[in-house]
């Protein structure tokens, strides 16, 4: 892969964070995990807080509109306030969630509350963001050099914040000067790239994107935005035409900007 120039006209990098600044693994084998562990545990230790109840009723009402789905688990009302009847609706909330989860679903109340464990999580020390060891000074270079930094991130912007806050590099959230997630369209649709140009306030050929993901790369390029697709362990693995057709990295290192000469 070696060196890969940057265009003249870039001004922006936007990097993806799943497989490009984070092992797929963190995601897959530590935050996912730490939801399905501890979900209990959280219901039961924040069940009276406003927040927790808010967290409830948007997965009731989710359990509502999934009614007809196979395998679906309702979420009951408590109809009284004794013991075992509280325990009987949070092993239904325990179980709606375990069951979203294996279908890799991703609604609003789902993501909601894991957002909220994870912050929980992160606070308290029991999770830290994994960042692959070139991100860090590649982006210290890049700043230097002028350049923009922004995240995409189909993860909420509240969890990506969480993410590189408390991160194993330690709170590295000024390194970014901006987070999209997926309020601002899907990665897979190229008006979405459009967007954030409009929201940074320069022409989509001005930014370079970085991502594991081909479908997000084509989006992007569409849109003329500058891609280039990364190639990290664990990632899902390139086709001979996408590997022959797209610019490839393995690591930041090997972008070499011309303004940094």
């Amino acid at each position: 892969m070696g060196v890969l120039p940057v265009p003249a006209e870039v001004r922006a990098i936007l990097l993806d964070i799943e497989g490009t600044t984070t092992p797929i693994a963190f995601v897959q084998e530590t935050l996912f995990p730490y939801i399905k562990d501890n979900v209990k545990e959280y219901l039961r230790a924040h069940w009276e807080e406003e927040e927790c109840q808010r967290d409830v009723g948007l997965l009731r009402k989710q359990a509502q509109e999934d009614s007809s789905l196979d395998g679906a688990v309702p979420i009951p009302l408590e109809s009284g306030s004794g013991e075992e009847e509280l325990e009987r609706v949070i092993q239904a909330v325990v179980d709606n969630v375990h069951w979203q989860m294996s279908l890799d679903r991703k609604t609003t109340a789902l993501k909601q509350l894991q957002g909220h464990m994870w912050r929980a999580a992160y606070a308290t020390g029991h999770v830290k963001g994994e960042i692959f060891e070139d991100v860090v000074p590649a982006i210290r270079k890049w700043r230097e050099a002028g350049m923009k930094v922004y995240i995409y991130s189909s993860g909420s912007v509240e969890a990506q914040k969480l993410l590189f806050g408390y991160s194993t590099e330690g709170d590295i959230l000024e390194l970014f000067d901006g987070h999209f997630d997926t309020k601002i369209g899907p990665k897979v649709e190229s008006e979405s790239y459009r967007r954030i140009a409009a929201s940074i306030g320069c022409s989509t050929n001005n930014i370079l994107f970085l991502t594991d993901v081909p479908r997000e790369a084509n989006a992007a390029e569409e849109a003329d935005t500058h891609v280039a697709v990364v190639i990290r362990p664990g990632n899902a693995g390139l086709t001979d035409d996408e590997k022959s057709y797209y610019s490839l990295i393995s690591s930041f290192t090997e972008l070499f900007l011309p303004s940094s000469t």
